[in-house]
């Protein structure tokens, strides 16, 4: 299947769009780079980057160091001050180590989890990335299939305000009568209808652009032919079972859970870590007192420190340990039956875009038929009409027809190549690198993974996130302050 499909336009589309037409491939490089819809599944992908670095850090060195400054309040016992006093003031510092030596396995569950929830957050990008590449498609066809239909129905009043003029002037000389006026004032009035109502269609639809695109329409260049698809259903079916990112995601955070759920049951099992200390302990002030006559003085400072080994051996725990497990497998659970929801999707997407395409392609056929046969309708209406074997509203009747096949022709080129589309999309081929967009260099997931996975340093972090996606609101709409 070809990958760089909107690399070449047809000759016939490049001979009806003008220079500066806007592109199908122009559109989708902006929604790339501009949806925020995409750019926030980034952020969000970012995050669960950071959990892997989170996860790793439970099975890494813990230092952490104290300082206290006391003051003795009241003493008792055989150490007193020789002038009675009690107001010594103490100056303390300790250095805590620990390592974990062994966890029953929580650590490593833990990382492996985090890990494969990146995995999965890859692939729900993907699958963002193609749904958002989809409404974009929807969108550009949708303003070409509605501006088509505008200029049909404003060439169609056209003709009818030159039908209503002929009319009324040979009604004026005896050749029509009232009721012939009047049939072409109504569709008159009912062709100018149904222009408002396609203008206001078209008003939607070029909003519709502006919000998934980014910026409103310009002239849209026809789109380019979509890569070969498959020849059945049944091999749409098995490519998306094999390549839908929201089935690869779901299958991935199903892994995950299960890791979870070994996280859980870690928490019966004996925990053993290394563990260090140091302490330092400064009294200031005169530290010196009398016994049996004697002053003595004793140091002002000491330190003490000390290694070795610490078990935690848990015996009942009021039956969290259960509680935990058997919540961790309620969510495996959920995830499992979740992916199988998602594989029954991504059948009935892949099935019905399969369908959604041949029946539009079998529409294309048969309205370009009708179109051309309306077409041979009219004029043998009208030459009937100028010799009396026709009537007035045999006409109307065959212009109204014509414009309905011309707008359903209109309707199923664009209803084909969006449903082509949405098959790619199940296919899992609706992205990126898959299309080979030329807007710059792809996003990189696996830069901020390698950037914050294996982070060592407490103090790092990344600066206050400034806005990629584009605001589509124009000086006119913004408040003034």
């Amino acid at each position: 299947m070809t990958r760089h499909w909107m690399i070449g336009v047809a000759a016939i589309a490049l001979s009806a769009a003008s220079a500066s037409a806007d592109t199908l491939r122009e559109a989708l490089v902006m929604a790339y780079q501009s949806n925020p819809t995409l750019t926030a599944q980034r952020e969000t992908l970012k995050g669960t980057d950071a959990a892997v670095a989170i996860a790793r850090a439970a099975g890494r060195p813990q230092v952490s160091a104290s300082v206290g400054v006391n003051r003795d309040l009241t003493r008792s016992g055989i150490i007193l001050l020789s002038n009675g006093s009690t107001k010594n003031i103490n100056v303390s510092g300790g250095l805590d180590v620990s390592y974990p030596l062994f966890d029953g396995g929580a650590i490593r569950n833990g990382i492996n989890a985090a890990k494969t929830r990146v995995d999965a957050g890859r692939a729900t990008l993907r699958a963002v990335e193609g749904d958002v590449f989809t409404d974009a498609v929807g969108a550009y066809m949708d303003v070409i299939r509605d501006r088509a239909i505008v200029e049909l129905n404003q060439n169609n009043v056209k003709v009818l305000q030159t039908n209503l003029r002929a009319t009324s002037d040979q009604y004026k000389i005896g050749e029509l009568t009232r009721t012939d006026v009047a049939q072409s004032q109504a569709r008159l009035e009912g062709g100018q209808a149904q222009l408002a109502s396609a203008e206001g269609q078209l008003k939607t639809s070029e909003e519709s652009y502006r919000r998934v695109i980014g910026k409103a329409p310009g002239e849209l260049a026809p789109p380019p032919p979509l890569p070969p698809l498959p020849a059945s259903a049944d091999e749409a079916v098995r490519i998306a079972l094999v390549s839908n990112p929201d089935l690869v995601s779901v299958t991935a955070q199903a892994k995950a859970a299960g890791y979870d759920v070994s996280s859980a049951r870690a928490s019966r099992l004996p925990q053993l870590s290394a563990v260090g200390s140091g302490n330092y302990v400064n009294t200031l002030g005169d530290n010196s007192y009398s016994s049996g006559g004697v002053t003595i003085n004793p140091p002002n400072s000491g330190t003490s420190t000390s290694v070795g080994v610490q078990a935690r051996i848990p015996l009942y725990q009021g039956g969290l340990p259960a509680a935990r497990i058997r919540q961790a497998q309620a969510a495996e659970g959920n995830l499992i039956e979740t992916r199988i929801g998602t594989e029954r999707a991504v059948v009935a997407a892949a099935r019905s875009a399969f369908a959604s395409y041949q029946a539009a392609q079998l529409a294309i056929s048969a309205n370009e038929e009708a179109v051309k046969a309306n077409e041979l309708a009219l004029q043998g209406a009208r030459a009937e009409r100028t010799v009396g074997t026709r009537t007035v509203l045999d006409v109307l009747n065959a212009e109204q027809e014509l414009l309905n096949s011309q707008v359903n022709l209109v309707t199923a080129k664009r209803n084909a190549y969006v449903a082509g589309f949405q098959l790619l999309n199940a296919m899992g081929q609706a992205e990126a690198k898959v299309l080979g967009l030329d807007g710059g260099p792809l996003y990189d997931p696996l830069g901020n993974y390698r950037r914050v996975a294996g982070n060592l340093n407490d103090w790092s972090s990344d600066p206050r996130h400034q806005p990629v996606a584009t605001s589509t609101v124009t000086d006119a709409e913004r408040p003034q302050p």
